[in-house]
């Protein structure tokens, strides 16, 4: 009798996860975190307008999801100024970035990204079997001309670049960016991901034409919308590219209770207002909190900070485990030099008091074992 047989691709892969969910770190401490402050996740929550859409929809959970995800697509077509046929609906950015790299790379194409970047795209690039380039940082910001200068050089098919920045929370200027889509080669696209976009000052965000076919924007409910769990993100690009998703999308793979809620939750302006300024608030405690213990704290245009812990990736990995120990949930960029930080999401002033409370602890203890 034999096994499944998997594709020799499969079959040459890791069997890896790109990060470890804190439910899976809470069972093995067996207990459950104290201040869960890792996943850059919206603690401040969802409108209570999303939540009574998506309890109004669950009676209708028998039915399954449009999977034209219509009337969100009108709106959110509307809020970003372009046509229906410009917006794309999805599984999150997760699921939009799987799909966009089944779309353009094949076994072998070379894809460029940022040395430490979102792992989750390099996953994907790796699971078709692509061939990624990686460009270190730049003054912990990830280098656009770099990247499109690596591409230039390998032939890129695919660019990814995030604004603002995960994991360092850094951004650049939207003009900048428009003005990088002038030097991008030919057949190249630029995969923008807004992720944080809500977060960012005035200016971050580029402005772009929806038809412009060497650029695809990805934006989620996941951060500012508070909905990371309901799986919502979107993609915004010209006609066709958009149209090609339909040869390879999960077409049922939008819930009806998550295309509810994100609708009720894009007309709740203020809302939004109401997590973008509790964000801003939790960006000065952490940088305080940092400055209290003899830290840096990165400027952050995300709802999250990294934070300098002074000396290497093993000291700052130490902290890191310390604070997990201690019932704080926190990551950490994965490459150095941005190794040297930890990243903590903002929070609520409970999970704040935590913080304060178990980062000295934490440092006490990384500077004794290290």
């Amino acid at each position: 009798m034999t096994g499944p047989r998997l594709t020799p691709l499969a079959a040459s892969l890791p069997a890896t996860v790109p990060f470890v969910g804190p439910e899976e770190q809470e069972r093995a401490r067996g207990a459950p975190f104290a201040a869960r402050l890792g996943a850059n996740e919206n603690l401040f929550g969802p409108s209570p307008a999303a939540l009574d859409a998506m309890r109004a929809e669950a009676a209708e959970v028998w039915k399954y999801g449009d999977p034209k995800s219509h009337h969100l697509r009108e709106a959110l077509a509307g809020h970003m100024g372009v046509a229906p046929q410009n917006v794309l609906v999805g599984e999150g950015i997760d699921g939009l970035l799987g799909n966009l790299v089944r779309l353009l790379v094949a076994p072998g194409d070379a894809v460029v990204t940022s040395q430490g970047a979102y792992p989750t795209f390099n996953y994907h690039v790796t699971g078709f079997g692509g061939v990624l380039h990686k460009v270190p940082y730049r003054d912990d910001a990830e280098d656009l001309p770099a990247l499109i200068d690596r591409a230039r050089e390998v032939g890129a098919k695919l660019v990814y670049f995030a604004n603002p920045d995960n994991p360092m929370g850094t951004w650049a200027r939207g003009v900048d960016v428009t003005a990088a889509l002038d030097t991008l080669p030919d057949g190249c696209v630029l995969c923008l991901d807004e992720a944080y976009t809500e977060f960012a000052p005035e200016g971050t965000a580029p402005k772009i034409a929806a038809d412009d076919t060497r650029v695809i924007r990805m934006r989620t409910f996941s951060k500012a919308y508070g909905m990371a769990g309901a799986r919502i993100g979107y993609a915004v690009a010209d006609t066709g590219l958009i149209a090609a998703f339909d040869r390879v999308r999960n077409h049922f793979g939008m819930t009806r209770m998550a295309q509810a809620g994100a609708l009720a939750a894009l007309h709740d302006g203020a809302w939004l207002a109401h997590v973008q300024a509790e964000v801003a608030r939790s960006r000065d405690v952490i940088a305080g909190v940092a400055a209290e213990n003899g830290l840096r704290a990165l400027p952050s245009a995300a709802n999250f900070v990294a934070v300098d812990c002074g000396k290497d990736g093993a000291f700052a990995r130490a902290v890191l485990a310390a604070l997990v120990e201690r019932g704080v949930f926190v990551r950490m960029p994965f490459v150095a030099p941005q190794d040297r930080c930890i990243r903590i999401s903002c929070g609520p002033a409970p999970e704040m008091a935590v913080l304060g409370e178990m980062l000295p602890q934490a440092l006490a203890e990384a500077r004794e074992n290290t």
